[in-house]
């Protein structure tokens, strides 16, 4: 029987595993072209629209959607996407200047110590963390490894390792509350450390 995308929505709103599955089948490929004709990274795409999936399953009993299902899932890619370069391109300007402003400046003693005692906090913190969710979150921050590749590395689904890698970020937060002072201006400039795996 033929459903109409209104019973489709309805249909995964309720939790219908098959059709968001048929769903996914129909659009994945396209919509990752779509993204990739936007972004020119296949691999940045397909994790946007992987993403994008994982996030409606997620969301499903509040989806609401008030004009076609696809018109609808190509302007949640066109946006994501616009939000991904905007991100790489604060990322970019950030690390241009911070190249510019470490060459023509040095850090003080108290930022050193400042810097140092940041750097054990976080490696404290990332030691405490539960065993899983500490090799995944390693693999991820510090491999840089998409989430399919630590799902297929350690014979995992790829939403158990997204799952962990926000546990481990949570966690993180907590352990860190005391330094999110510090952190910000460490984020300004002030004191150079390669703490990008901080960025979600």
């Amino acid at each position: 029987m033929q459903l109409t995308e209104q019973e489709i929505v309805g249909a995964i709103r309720q939790g219908n595993e098959r059709i968001f599955e048929v769903v996914f089948r129909k659009y994945y490929q396209s919509l990752c072209n779509y993204a990739n004709s936007i972004l020119k990274e296949m691999e940045e795409a397909e994790e946007i629209v992987q993403n994008l999936f994982s996030g409606l399953w997620e969301k499903r009993s509040d989806l609401e959607i008030n004009i076609s299902l696809k018109s609808y899932l190509y302007r949640a890619v066109h946006n994501h996407c616009l939000n991904r370069i905007k991100h790489l391109k604060i990322r970019e300007e950030y690390q241009e200047y911070a190249t510019s402003y470490y060459e023509s400046s040095y850090e003080s003693v108290g930022q050193t110590v400042m810097k140092n005692e940041l750097e054990q906090r976080i490696h404290e913190a990332i030691e405490k963390l539960p065993e899983q969710c500490r090799v995944i979150f390693k693999l991820s921050r510090f491999e840089e490894l998409k989430y399919h590749e630590i799902a297929d590395q350690l014979g995992l689904s790829p939403k158990t390792v997204e799952n962990q890698v926000g546990k481990a970020l949570k966690i993180l937060r907590t352990e860190l509350a005391e330094y999110l002072p510090i952190l910000i201006l460490l984020l300004d400039g002030i004191v150079k450390l390669n703490i990008e795996y901080w960025y979600l």
